[in-house]
Protein backbone atom coordinates (compact mmCIF):
# COMPACT_ATOMS: atom_id res chain seq x y z
CA UNK A 1 0.00 0.00 0.00
CA UNK A 2 1.22 3.71 -0.70
CA UNK A 3 1.34 6.43 1.58
CA UNK A 4 -0.79 8.02 -0.87
CA UNK A 5 -3.68 5.35 -0.85
CA UNK A 6 -3.45 5.36 3.06
CA UNK A 7 -3.68 8.83 3.75
CA UNK A 8 -6.48 8.67 0.93
CA UNK A 9 -8.12 6.16 3.54
CA UNK A 10 -7.95 8.63 6.45
CA UNK A 11 -9.43 10.85 4.25
CA UNK A 12 -12.23 8.91 3.13
CA UNK A 13 -13.37 7.43 6.77
CA UNK A 14 -12.32 10.95 8.41
CA UNK A 15 -9.97 8.05 11.20
CA UNK A 16 -6.46 7.17 11.29
CA UNK A 17 -7.75 4.31 13.65
CA UNK A 18 -5.82 1.11 14.14
CA UNK A 19 -7.31 -1.32 15.59
CA UNK A 20 -4.98 -4.20 17.56
CA UNK A 21 -5.83 -7.76 17.45
CA UNK A 22 -4.14 -9.40 20.07
CA UNK A 23 -6.34 -12.06 20.68
CA UNK A 24 -6.11 -14.13 23.65
CA UNK A 25 -8.34 -17.15 24.08
CA UNK A 26 -8.52 -16.97 27.80
CA UNK A 27 -10.31 -13.35 27.30
CA UNK A 28 -12.73 -13.82 24.52
CA UNK A 29 -16.14 -15.08 24.97
CA UNK A 30 -16.89 -18.17 26.16
CA UNK A 31 -19.83 -18.61 23.85
CA UNK A 32 -17.19 -18.78 21.02
CA UNK A 33 -15.11 -21.53 22.33
CA UNK A 34 -17.51 -24.03 21.08
CA UNK A 35 -16.30 -23.27 17.94
CA UNK A 36 -13.81 -24.69 15.41
CA UNK A 37 -11.78 -21.53 15.70
CA UNK A 38 -12.81 -19.54 17.96
CA UNK A 39 -9.52 -16.50 17.84
CA UNK A 40 -11.28 -16.59 13.90
CA UNK A 41 -14.54 -16.07 14.34
CA UNK A 42 -13.41 -13.52 17.36
CA UNK A 43 -11.44 -11.79 14.99
CA UNK A 44 -14.03 -11.43 12.21
CA UNK A 45 -16.77 -10.55 14.18
CA UNK A 46 -14.45 -7.27 15.16
CA UNK A 47 -13.59 -6.68 11.88
CA UNK A 48 -17.19 -6.59 10.50
CA UNK A 49 -17.90 -4.07 13.95
CA UNK A 50 -15.09 -1.78 12.89
CA UNK A 51 -14.38 -1.66 9.54
CA UNK A 52 -15.76 1.32 8.36
CA UNK A 53 -14.00 3.01 11.10
CA UNK A 54 -10.33 1.64 11.22
CA UNK A 55 -7.51 2.33 8.52
CA UNK A 56 -5.63 -0.85 10.02
CA UNK A 57 -5.47 -3.76 11.78
CA UNK A 58 -2.33 -4.52 14.14
CA UNK A 59 -2.41 -8.45 14.63
CA UNK A 60 0.07 -9.05 17.69
CA UNK A 61 1.74 -12.31 16.25
CA UNK A 62 3.19 -13.50 19.66
CA UNK A 63 -1.09 -14.22 20.33
CA UNK A 64 -1.04 -16.16 17.62
CA UNK A 65 2.56 -18.11 17.89
CA UNK A 66 1.82 -19.19 20.71
CA UNK A 67 -1.20 -21.53 19.59
CA UNK A 68 1.34 -23.27 17.46
CA UNK A 69 0.01 -24.50 13.34
CA UNK A 70 -3.75 -23.69 15.00
CA UNK A 71 -2.56 -20.19 15.67
CA UNK A 72 -0.99 -19.55 12.30
CA UNK A 73 -3.98 -20.47 10.44
CA UNK A 74 -6.31 -18.71 12.64
CA UNK A 75 -4.02 -15.28 11.86
CA UNK A 76 -3.67 -16.49 7.69
CA UNK A 77 -7.77 -16.44 8.17
CA UNK A 78 -7.89 -13.33 10.00
CA UNK A 79 -5.44 -11.45 7.17
CA UNK A 80 -7.49 -12.92 4.33
CA UNK A 81 -10.57 -11.49 5.95
CA UNK A 82 -9.66 -7.76 6.09
CA UNK A 83 -10.51 -5.88 3.39
CA UNK A 84 -7.49 -5.18 1.00
CA UNK A 85 -7.97 -1.19 1.15
CA UNK A 86 -7.16 -1.72 4.94
CA UNK A 87 -3.89 -1.20 6.41
CA UNK A 88 -2.46 -4.46 8.22
CA UNK A 89 0.45 -4.19 10.12
CA UNK A 90 2.18 -7.74 11.69
CA UNK A 91 3.26 -6.49 15.50
CA UNK A 92 6.40 -9.36 15.12
CA UNK A 93 9.16 -6.80 16.05
CA UNK A 94 11.58 -9.01 14.08
CA UNK A 95 15.12 -7.57 13.37
CA UNK A 96 18.17 -10.23 12.97
CA UNK A 97 21.48 -10.82 10.29
CA UNK A 98 20.40 -9.66 6.68
CA UNK A 99 19.84 -13.52 5.15
CA UNK A 100 17.38 -14.31 8.54
CA UNK A 101 15.73 -10.74 8.26
CA UNK A 102 15.00 -11.33 4.49
CA UNK A 103 13.24 -14.85 5.52
CA UNK A 104 11.34 -12.76 7.89
CA UNK A 105 10.15 -10.63 5.44
CA UNK A 106 9.18 -13.06 3.01
CA UNK A 107 7.25 -14.52 5.65
CA UNK A 108 5.06 -11.60 6.32
CA UNK A 109 5.00 -9.94 3.29
CA UNK A 110 4.88 -13.10 0.13
CA UNK A 111 2.96 -15.49 2.20
CA UNK A 112 0.91 -13.54 4.15
CA UNK A 113 0.77 -10.73 2.63
CA UNK A 114 0.88 -8.36 5.21
CA UNK A 115 1.48 -4.26 4.62
CA UNK A 116 4.00 -3.59 6.93
CA UNK A 117 5.93 -5.40 10.17
CA UNK A 118 7.64 -3.47 13.02
CA UNK A 119 10.88 -4.24 13.61
CA UNK A 120 14.13 -3.83 16.54
CA UNK A 121 16.98 -1.25 15.11
CA UNK A 122 19.10 -2.96 17.05
CA UNK A 123 21.19 -4.77 15.09
CA UNK A 124 21.53 -2.13 12.44
CA UNK A 125 20.92 -1.50 9.28
CA UNK A 126 21.61 -4.85 7.73
CA UNK A 127 19.19 -6.56 9.65
CA UNK A 128 16.31 -3.93 8.61
CA UNK A 129 17.57 -3.44 4.77
CA UNK A 130 15.82 -7.08 3.52
CA UNK A 131 12.31 -5.48 4.57
CA UNK A 132 12.39 -2.23 2.64
CA UNK A 133 12.84 -4.53 -0.76
CA UNK A 134 9.48 -5.05 -1.00
CA UNK A 135 7.58 -2.53 -3.38
CA UNK A 136 4.70 -1.16 -1.41
CA UNK A 137 5.35 -3.14 2.08
CA UNK A 138 6.35 -1.08 4.70
CA UNK A 139 9.03 -1.34 7.64
CA UNK A 140 7.80 0.03 11.29
CA UNK A 141 10.65 0.57 12.88
CA UNK A 142 10.63 1.14 16.86
CA UNK A 143 11.62 4.04 18.07
CA UNK A 144 10.28 5.47 21.49
CA UNK A 145 8.26 2.56 23.28
CA UNK A 146 6.05 2.84 26.34
CA UNK A 147 6.89 -0.15 28.56
CA UNK A 148 8.95 0.96 31.88
CA UNK A 149 11.80 -0.80 30.69
CA UNK A 150 12.56 1.49 27.56
CA UNK A 151 14.17 3.42 29.78
CA UNK A 152 16.89 0.90 30.04
CA UNK A 153 18.52 1.84 26.64
CA UNK A 154 16.57 4.44 24.67
CA UNK A 155 17.01 7.19 26.71
CA UNK A 156 20.97 6.69 27.10
CA UNK A 157 23.16 10.16 25.90
CA UNK A 158 25.02 9.93 23.59
CA UNK A 159 26.68 13.17 22.11
CA UNK A 160 23.88 15.37 24.40
CA UNK A 161 21.03 13.86 22.85
CA UNK A 162 19.15 10.38 23.83
CA UNK A 163 19.37 7.10 22.05
CA UNK A 164 16.37 6.59 20.61
CA UNK A 165 17.23 9.67 18.70
CA UNK A 166 20.74 8.97 16.96
CA UNK A 167 18.23 5.65 15.81
CA UNK A 168 15.44 7.43 14.17
CA UNK A 169 18.29 10.29 12.80
CA UNK A 170 20.41 7.33 11.75
CA UNK A 171 17.45 4.82 10.04
CA UNK A 172 15.63 7.73 8.18
CA UNK A 173 18.08 7.03 5.21
CA UNK A 174 17.45 3.57 5.04
CA UNK A 175 14.37 3.76 3.03
CA UNK A 176 12.15 6.83 2.98
CA UNK A 177 8.75 8.40 4.00
CA UNK A 178 7.34 5.90 1.51
CA UNK A 179 8.03 2.74 3.12
CA UNK A 180 8.89 3.28 6.77
CA UNK A 181 7.41 4.32 9.58
CA UNK A 182 8.14 5.05 13.75
CA UNK A 183 6.57 3.45 16.76
CA UNK A 184 5.86 6.14 19.17
CA UNK A 185 4.35 5.72 22.67
CA UNK A 186 1.17 7.35 23.33
CA UNK A 187 2.33 7.44 26.61
CA UNK A 188 5.43 9.74 25.70
CA UNK A 189 3.87 12.45 23.61
CA UNK A 190 6.20 15.42 25.24
CA UNK A 191 9.07 13.83 22.91
CA UNK A 192 6.90 14.52 19.65
CA UNK A 193 8.25 17.63 18.74
CA UNK A 194 11.78 16.53 18.55
CA UNK A 195 10.95 13.55 16.89
CA UNK A 196 8.86 15.46 14.10
CA UNK A 197 12.55 18.13 13.79
CA UNK A 198 13.60 14.75 13.24
CA UNK A 199 11.07 12.51 11.02
CA UNK A 200 8.58 15.26 10.13
CA UNK A 201 6.97 13.73 7.10
CA UNK A 202 7.15 9.94 8.14
CA UNK A 203 4.09 7.94 9.50
CA UNK A 204 3.84 7.16 13.43
CA UNK A 205 2.57 4.04 14.77
CA UNK A 206 1.24 5.38 18.28
CA UNK A 207 0.21 2.63 20.90
CA UNK A 208 -1.19 3.09 24.06
CA UNK A 209 -4.35 5.33 23.41
CA UNK A 210 -7.01 4.41 25.80
CA UNK A 211 -6.49 1.79 28.34
CA UNK A 212 -3.09 2.14 28.59
CA UNK A 213 -3.52 5.99 29.42
CA UNK A 214 -2.22 7.60 26.80
CA UNK A 215 -4.14 11.11 25.51
CA UNK A 216 -5.40 11.33 21.91
CA UNK A 217 -5.44 15.00 22.14
CA UNK A 218 -1.78 15.52 23.54
CA UNK A 219 -0.42 13.31 20.56
CA UNK A 220 -2.48 14.74 17.62
CA UNK A 221 -1.12 18.68 19.11
CA UNK A 222 2.60 17.20 18.64
CA UNK A 223 2.76 14.64 16.20
CA UNK A 224 0.18 15.17 13.45
CA UNK A 225 1.26 16.35 9.83
CA UNK A 226 0.01 17.88 6.67
CA UNK A 227 -0.75 13.97 6.02
CA UNK A 228 -2.17 13.37 9.23
CA UNK A 229 0.87 11.25 9.93
CA UNK A 230 -0.54 9.29 12.58
CA UNK A 231 -1.57 5.47 13.16
CA UNK A 232 -3.39 5.49 16.60
CA UNK A 233 -3.84 1.98 17.87
CA UNK A 234 -6.15 1.25 20.21
CA UNK A 235 -6.71 -2.68 21.60
CA UNK A 236 -7.85 -3.65 24.50
CA UNK A 237 -10.39 -0.45 25.31
CA UNK A 238 -11.83 -2.11 21.88
CA UNK A 239 -11.47 -5.49 21.58
CA UNK A 240 -12.38 -6.69 24.96
CA UNK A 241 -15.14 -3.47 25.97
CA UNK A 242 -17.30 -6.54 25.99
CA UNK A 243 -16.42 -10.37 26.91
CA UNK A 244 -20.25 -11.36 26.26
CA UNK A 245 -22.65 -11.96 23.14
CA UNK A 246 -22.80 -8.41 22.57
CA UNK A 247 -18.71 -7.97 22.64
CA UNK A 248 -18.94 -7.01 18.72
CA UNK A 249 -21.63 -4.43 19.22
CA UNK A 250 -19.20 -3.33 21.81
CA UNK A 251 -16.28 -2.66 20.12
CA UNK A 252 -17.83 -0.69 17.75
CA UNK A 253 -18.80 1.67 20.28
CA UNK A 254 -15.53 2.04 21.60
CA UNK A 255 -13.91 2.86 18.11
CA UNK A 256 -16.77 5.30 17.21
CA UNK A 257 -15.76 7.19 20.02
CA UNK A 258 -12.18 7.49 19.16
CA UNK A 259 -13.02 7.66 15.53
CA UNK A 260 -15.48 10.42 16.24
CA UNK A 261 -12.91 12.33 17.84
CA UNK A 262 -10.47 11.59 15.15
CA UNK A 263 -13.12 13.26 12.27
CA UNK A 264 -12.74 16.79 14.14
CA UNK A 265 -9.08 16.51 14.08
CA UNK A 266 -8.62 14.99 9.88
CA UNK A 267 -11.24 18.04 9.33
CA UNK A 268 -8.20 20.50 10.99
CA UNK A 269 -5.67 19.29 8.57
Amino acid sequence: MTKEFLFEQIQQKQSFLCVGLDTDINKIPVHLLELEDPIFEFNKQIIDATKDLAVAYKPNIAFYEAMGAKGWESLEKTIDYIPKEIFTIADAKRGDIGNTSALYARAFFENMDFDSVTVAPYMGSDSVKPFLQFKDKWVILLGVTSNEGGKDFQFLEADGKPLYQHVMATSKAWGSDQNMMYVVGATRPEYLTDIRKTIPDHFLLVPGVGAQGGDLQEVCKYGMNSQCGLLINSTRGIIYASNGMDFAEKAREEALKLQQEMSLLVQSI
